[in-house]
């Protein structure tokens, strides 16, 4: 076990990262800097979709590290943030790179939001920067430098880190020219254990986003493909396509476009 995990503890005696690089579908060597990063979080948004199934079926969401590559890698699964970010924490630990777990407050919806999603903090080469796998529709592809409020172009969406008045940075995106808060944290340490309230509260209660919406996203080089309650949609190079499907049509959409078979 590394320094990190230790820190940072999501135990797990299942996760080989050569299996999650064959999930990912990454060629090359792993390295530890942070262009590998980049490449390695890019191949997991492009392979493994951010979902709510398991919730919306009324399942327990567990935190277990041994669960989550379970599902995850074995099953071919997807998962929300928690189990998103959690897979790659695993992968932080194994390459034995510093991280530490954030919680982060959407802005996405109107009200007053708890900080009940999740990101990762990575520290490397003397910088910080913010990794984060499960914002989905709205997530980044590539890590943030946290002292550098630089418009960035990811594909064919910008984000940006923003400082707020109180101090905490505000993670935006440039929305028809106008700049969007997603959510917004601080550097405050939390261990893995502190995100069980969290995912309780996310995959139970009536108000939870998650429980009233089934929700599927998957990244892909050229844009993303969004499924949200019963409408499909397909971003790519900016321009967008959009359906409603019937229920029965779920189970097949699922497997085509999100490559979710097994359920």
């Amino acid at each position: 076990m590394t320094k990190h995990a230790k820190s940072n503890p999501i135990d797990s005696d299942n996760f080989v990262l050569q299996d999650y690089l064959d999930r990912i579908h990454f060629v090359g060597d792993v390295k530890s800097n942070i262009k590998s990063i980049s490449k390695l979080m890019q191949c997991q948004l492009f392979s493994i979709p951010f979902e709510d199934l398991d919730v919306q079926a009324g399942k327990t969401i567990s935190l277990a590290g041994n669960d989550i590559v379970d599902k995850l890698i074995n099953r071919k699964r997807g998962g929300y943030c928690y189990e998103l970010n959690g897979l790659f924490a695993l992968v932080l630990q194994k390459m034995d790179i510093s991280y530490r777990f954030v919680a982060a407050r959407p802005l996405v919806n109107p009200g007053e939001n708890p900080k009940t999603h999740m990101a990762i903090i990575v520290t490397l080469e003397g910088e910080e920067y913010l990794v984060d796998l499960g914002f989905g529709g709205n997530g980044i592809r590539e890590p943030l430098k946290l002292n550098d409020t630089t418009a960035a172009q990811q594909g064919t969406e910008t984000f940006a880190l923003a400082k707020a008045e109180n101090g905490d940075y505000l993670l935006q995106t440039l929305l028809r020219d106008e700049w969007k808060n997603l959510y917004s944290f601080d550097l405050s340490h939390q261990d893995w254990i502190d995100f069980k309230p969290a995912n309780h509260y996310n995959s139970t209660h009536p108000d939870s986003f998650f429980t009233q919406n089934l929700v599927v996203v998957l990244q892909n080089p050229l844009g993303k493909k969004i499924l949200f309650r019963n409408t499909f949609k397909s971003i790519v190079n900016g321009e967008t396509k959009s359906y409603t499907f019937e229920p029965e049509k779920l189970k097949d959409i699922l497997a085509t476009e999100f490559n979710l078979e097994k359920l």
